[in-house]
C-alpha cells in the first residue's frame, strides 16, 4: 500500500490483466463471439484495477457490474478471470479475514446466480471455476498474515535496538557520574590535604623565624609530597580508564585497577591526621565477603566526610569513624566536633551530594547534618547480602587511632 510508483505500476497491472483476458478470449474462439459489447465489457472491467490499492473494496464493486453484464450476455465466462483474480487478491491481502470471506462470499453468489439464470450448464460451469476464486482469497489471507509477521519482527527488532541504545546511553551517563564523582573525591581530598599543610609550613615558618622547627616543617613537606604521589597515581589510573589504554596484566588483573576498600582506611587516616586532625577508626567487618562496590563507597564517604572536617572545622578537629554491620547493612558513622560547613554565600558544593549518590548506588542512604550537641555527623546505611547461615561471624579487630595530647592510643576490638 506504500510501495513507490504505485499509480503507475497498478495502471501496467490493470493493462496486463486486459491483454491476458483478451488472449484467453482469442485462444478460445472469443473473436468471433463476443461481439464489440462483449469486447468492451471484457476489457473494460480491466480499467478500475489502475485503483486497486487506493480503494480495493470499490475497485472491486465497480468490476461487478461489468463482470455481470458480461456473463450475462452469455459470453465466454473464463475470460474475465485474470482482473477477477486480481481485484479479489487485493481486497484479500489489505482486508481483514472476516470482510474477505464477505466479500468473496458476495461476488461468487451474484455471478453464479446471474449465469444459472441464463444456462444450468454454464452455471455450473462457473461454479466449479469459482473454487480458483477461493484460493486466490486464501493466498491473499495468507501473504497478510506473513506481512503482518514480518512486520511485528522487525518492529521487535527496532524496539531492542532503540532498547539497547537507550541502555548504552544510560550506562554512559552512569559512567560519567561515576567518573566525576572518583574525581570529586581523589581532587578534593588531595587538594584539601596539601592545603592545610602547606598552611602548617607557612605558618611554621613566618610565626618565629628565630626558631625555626626544621624537622616540623620537613614533615610538612613530605606529606605533601606523599598526598601529591598518592593523588597522581589515584590520577593516572582513572584517566587510563577514560582513554581505555589500561591493560590487563599477566596476572589477569582488572585493568582498572582495585577499588578502594575497607582495608585502606588506615591511609586515609594517616593524611587526615597529618593534616592536623585526631582520628578515631573504629572499623568492624562484616561475615563474609564484602561486594567491592560496597566497600568503595564506604571508602569514599569516609573520604569526603574526613576531607569535609578537616576542611571546615581546621586543625586539631576530633573526628571519630565507626564502620560496622547493622542488620543486613553496613553502618558507616563519621562525626566531628568541629563546626560543619559555613554558610558564606558562595555556591554549594558537590560532596554530600556525592556521598548520597554514592549510598544510592548500592541501595543504601545517607544521612547528614549538625548534631545537637554540636558538631557535624555524617552516617550511612549500605546494605549487603547476608552470609551463609553456617559461617560464624567474624570480626576483625578494630584499630582506633588516637593522637591527642591528653590521650594515649587505644585500640578495641
Amino acid at each position: 500500500m506504500r510501495a513507490p510508483h504505485r499509480e503507475r505500476n497498478d495502471a501496467l497491472t490493470a493493462a496486463g490483466a486486459g491483454a491476458l483476458s483478451a488472449g484467453l478470449a482469442l485462444s478460445a474462439g472469443g473473436a468471433h463471439t463476443l461481439g464489440a459489447a462483449g469486447w468492451a465489457l471484457l476489457l473494460g472491467s480491466a480499467v478500475p484495477l489502475a485503483w486497486r490499492r487506493h480503494s480495493p473494496v470499490l475497485v472491486l464493486l465497480a468490476m461487478v457490474p461489468l463482470l455481470a453484464l458480461y456473463h450475462g450476455g452469455d459470453n465466454l465466462h473464463s475470460a474475465p478471470m485474470p482482473q477477477t483474480w486480481i481485484a479479489l487478491y487485493t481486497v484479500a491481502v489489505t482486508g481483514r479475514p472476516l470482510r474477505t470471506l464477505l466479500v468473496g462470499i458476495g461476488v461468487t453468489s451474484v455471478m453464479v446466480t446471474v449465469v444459472l439464470a441464463l444456462s444450468a450448464h454454464d452455471g455450473l460451469e462457473l461454479l466449479r471455476i469459482s473454487g480458483w476464486i477461493v484460493a486466490v482469497l486464501f493466498c491473499g489471507v495468507d501473504v497478510r498474515i506473513y506481512r503482518q509477521y514480518v512486520a511485528s519482527v522487525l518492529e521487535r527488532a527496532e524496539r531492542a535496538e532503540r532498547t539497547r541504545e537507550e541502555e548504552a546511553g544510560r550506562r554512559v551517563a552512569e559512567e560519567r557520574l561515576r567518573i566525576a564523582r572518583d574525581l570529586h573525591d581523589l581532587l578534593a581530598h588531595s587538594i584539601t590535604l596539601i592545603g592545610v599543610q602547606t598552611s602548617v609550613a607557612s605558618h611554621i615558618l613566618t610565626v618565629d623565624p628565630d626558631r625555626l622547627d626544621r624537622q616540623a616543617v620537613a614533615a610538612s613537606l613530605d606529606d605533601i609530597a606523599e598526598t601529591c604521589r598518592e593523588a597522581r597515581a589515584e590520577l593516572r589510573t582513572t584517566l587510563q580508564v577514560l582513554r581505555g589504554t589500561g591493560q590487563e596484566g599477566g596476572d589477569g588483573a582488572d585493568p582498572e585497577g582495585p577499588l578502594p576498600d575497607l582495608a585502606a582506611l588506615p591511609g586515609l587516616v594517616r593524611a587526615a591526621e597529618a593534616a592536623g586532625a585526631r582520628v578515631g577508626l573504629q572499623v568492624r567487618t562484616p561475615a563474609g565477603r564484602l561486594a567491592p562496590a560496597t566497600g568503595a563507597a564506604a571508602y569514599r564517604i569516609i573520604q569526603e566526610s574526613l576531607t569535609n572536617a578537616v576542611r571546615h572545622a581546621g586543625a586539631g578537629v576530633r573526628v571519630r569513624v565507626v564502620v560496622e554491620p547493622a542488620a543486613g547493612a553496613l553502618r558507616v558513622t563519621v562525626t566531628d566536633d568541629g563546626t560543619g560547613p559555613v554558610d558564606d554565600g558562595s555556591a554549594p558544593g558537590f560532596g554530600i551530594l556525592g556521598m548520597r549518590e554514592r549510598a544510592r548506588s548500592t541501595g543504601g542512604t545517607l544521612t547528614a547534618g549538625p548534631r545537637p550537641g554540636g558538631g557535624f555527623e555524617v552516617a550511612a546505611l549500605l546494605p549487603f547480602p547476608p552470609p551463609p547461615e553456617e559461617n560464624q561471624a567474624r570480626h576483625l579487630p578494630a584499630h582506633t587511632h588516637e593522637h591527642a595530647p591528653e590521650r594515649e592510643a587505644e585500640t578495641t576490638s
